[in-house]
């Protein structure tokens, strides 16, 4: 991408890829390297560089690609399809639905170490406010690795939860960081029959991998007017392939209908042929407020929506410091002009000290960025010169089915929880464990005062993470409401919702918030209802698994059919501080426990890992844990995936130990466990 910076960064992770990973043996037996840790693919279109690859890397051609033949398809391919969601009325009166869309391109590691089941550290971008994300591009490709990058399944899992499609990039660098023009000519090359075999692949792999589409970033110059005739021709039957699958393919305005590369900055009449036929464009950044316009205006005259424009906002250096002109492209007065395309918006976790890396110092970042210096999206900070999206974009919800259930996962942890218990000390993240999370945050309302609400890492019932709302040694005067989600759930006689929460200082009443409406106008709080969820809870934690209590509320007397929103009253009763946290919510009608899995079985082995496969049970599962049970009988975990593949790594024999014997058991919507599925494996 333009500037020129961009690209010197992939190629510096590139380079940073050789401390992360382990370099592979030249002649590895198949036993050893089928057992390595997976990671999320990349290739190059056909022809591979000089020489050889750096440790860590390994070049591979798309052409050759088949799923059929592909190792690691089983620990790549998403496992939740893509959630319908709605929009509710806006949390305020300045955020609009039906106009801007934001698409975020996100480096979540480099080209050749994004793991395929996360990793053993709680540093990783984490994001969750997928409720203003229209579409998300896994951002990578870099000439020393590979051009095409597909994402990665935990992505891939966690926007798909949240009702956001993901794009695979295929980036063509620019000459002077490593560029070749032969790889754009590999890519749009045709076949006897005039197609393109290529974009046959890319709709192949999108389609095995369970991704929505690609991004193409076309920026290697030297090319003429027959190479953008044949780029031309390739978007044209990529985008034919693609919609006949279900998938979408976005455009970035650098090569234009003469094969070479010039960043328009606007829709013109050079990259007008690549945006008809793409479903939407990525404007570089160098646009200006008359040129969005005439961009707007000339998308409706070709019968397109202008929000199928992307004004690029390049915030990889600056975040929300980043000076835009957000007045050209989403005015206050006036209908917006165009869309939004965010480049690297990770820059709130990059931007944090080595010594402020942790998830929760991450998350009130990255709440800065999307919600704003305020951090409530019903109270927008007029002053703040950085317009987050929650000031201008209404948020969306994937909540409208029973049941459903959230734990207030993040997809990362400084330990691992499972009710209420921790039974693993070690920092980890996967987002495809991800619950689908609130979308406010924090949208908070009280007459008095405004308790700090997050997402807090020291304690929680599963996972690694609950919600804290902390008075912070301060008095709460007033009730305070916390809005936690915007729903469209069926409600049935025998509806009931479970909260699981704990005091962990001062007394409060606590009252389930549930509305069978909608608000008035924009920025009006849901017309909660509330019932009891408990008269008083002080910190005691008598009788309680770690302080934890879950209560039922049913809800046979509430009128209404649907369930539109769901938050939580406190009322301080002791006259002190409080601290509060919540742990899960669900919603059910019946308790619903999945099935075992079948047939747990070792698909590759080596000294110390295997590779685990196991056959998905009927009925919703979730997700699955992983346990190794110790000759004395205790269990050890070992992680959690969507996937129906694990790669358990680290393994020792206990002393005395013959063999090892792990279990498998699915999780529910409702987090039950399955009975568990076993195997032993001779050391």
């Amino acid at each position: 991408m333009n500037p020129t910076r961009r690209t010197v960064l992939l190629a510096a992770g590139a380079a940073g890829a050789a401390a992360l990973l382990p370099s592979p043996p030249a002649q590895a037996a198949p036993r050893a390297t089928a057992a390595l840790q997976p990671y999320a693919s990349y290739w190059y279109p056909d022809s591979l560089p000089a020489g050889s690859p750096g440790p860590g890397i390994t070049w591979r051609s798309l052409k050759s690609w088949r799923a059929a033949t592909d190792p690691d398809l089983a620990f790549n391919a998403a496992s939740v399809p893509l959630a319908p969601r709605f929009t509710p009325a806006p949390a305020n009166a300045t955020a609009r639905s039906g106009q801007t869309r934001i698409q975020a391109l996100v480096s979540f590691g480099p080209t050749s170490g994004n793991p395929s089941q996360g990793s053993a550290t709680a540093d990783y971008y984490a994001l969750t406010h997928w409720a203003y994300i229209d579409e998300l591009v896994f951002w990578g490709g870099s000439a020393g690795e590979g051009l095409i990058l597909a994402p990665n399944a935990p992505v891939v899992d966690a926007a798909h939860r949240h009702g956001v499609p993901v794009l695979g990039n295929v980036f063509l660098p620019p000459v002077a960081y490593g560029g070749q023009l032969r790889w754009t000519r590999d890519l749009v090359r045709k076949d006897a029959a005039g197609h393109y075999p290529l974009a046959a692949q890319l709709v192949a792999v999108a389609a095995a991998y369970g991704f929505d589409g690609w991004f193409l970033n076309a920026e290697t110059g030297g090319g003429d007017r027959g190479l953008g005739a044949d780029m031309l021709g390739f978007v044209r039957e990529l985008k034919t392939l693609a919609v006949a699958r279900g998938q979408r393919v976005t455009w970035y305005d650098a090569m234009t209908v003469d094969g070479g590369v010039d960043w328009q900055n606007a829709l013109t009449s050079r990259n007008e042929p690549f945006f008809q036929a793409a479903d939407d464009m990525f404007v570089n950044f160098g646009w200006s407020t008359g040129g969005l316009a005439s961009s707007g205006a000339a998308a409706e005259r070709l019968g397109r929506s202008r929000y199928a424009l992307r004004a690029g906002v390049d915030v990889e250096a600056n975040g929300w410091n980043t000076s835009v002109n957000w007045d050209a492209v989403v005015p206050t007065s006036s209908d917006h002009v165009t869309s939004i395309g965010f480049y690297r918006p990770e820059w709130t976790r990059n931007q944090l000290p080595d010594d402020r890396r942790g998830p929760g110092d991450f998350h009130t970042a990255d709440d800065r960025f999307w919600t704003g210096r305020s951090l409530d999206p019903t109270r927008p900070d007029p002053a703040d010169p950085w317009r987050a999206p929650a000031v201008s974009v209404a948020d969306r919800s994937a909540v409208t089915s029973v049941p459903f259930a959230s734990v207030f996962n993040t997809g990362h942890g400084l330990r691992w929880y499972e009710d209420g218990e921790v039974v693993s000390d070690a920092p980890w993240n996967h987002l495809g464990l991800q619950d689908r999370l609130p979308s406010r945050r924090w949208a908070v309302h009280t007459a008095g005062r405004r308790p700090a609400v997050s997402f807090d890492f020291a304690d929680a019932w599963r996972g690694g993470s609950s919600v804290l709302v902390d008075s912070q040694g301060g008095e709460l005067g007033e009730p305070v409401v916390v809005e936690l989600y915007a729903t469209r759930l069926p409600r049935a006689v025998n509806t009931v919702v479970e909260v699981t929460y704990r005091v962990d200082d001062g007394e409060v009443s606590v009252e389930l918030g549930v509305a069978s409406e909608e608000p008035g106008p924009p920025g009006t709080p849901p017309p909660y209802t509330y019932l009891p969820v408990s008269s008083v809870n002080s910190a005691s934690r008598a009788g309680l698994v770690n302080g934890w209590r879950t209560v039922a509320v049913p809800l046979t007397a509430l009128a209404g059919g649907t369930l539109r929103a769901l938050g939580i009253r406190l009322t301080s009763t002791g006259g002190g501080p409080l601290r509060w946290r919540l742990g899960r919510l669900a919603v059910r009608t019946a308790r619903e426990t999945p099935a075992a899995p079948t047939g747990f079985r070792v698909t590759a082995a080596a000294a110390d890992a295997l590779r685990l496969a196991w056959n998905r049970p009927g009925g919703d599962v979730r997700q699955y844990t992983l346990h190794r049970v110790l000759p004395d009988g205790t269990r050890r975990f070992l992680g959690a995936t969507g996937q129906c593949a694990f790669h358990a790594a680290g393994l020792r024999p206990e002393p005395g130990e013959r063999a090892a014997r792990f279990e498998v058991r699915a999780v529910g919507e409702l987090y039950t466990s399955s009975a568990p599925a076993t195997l032993t494996h001779p050391w």
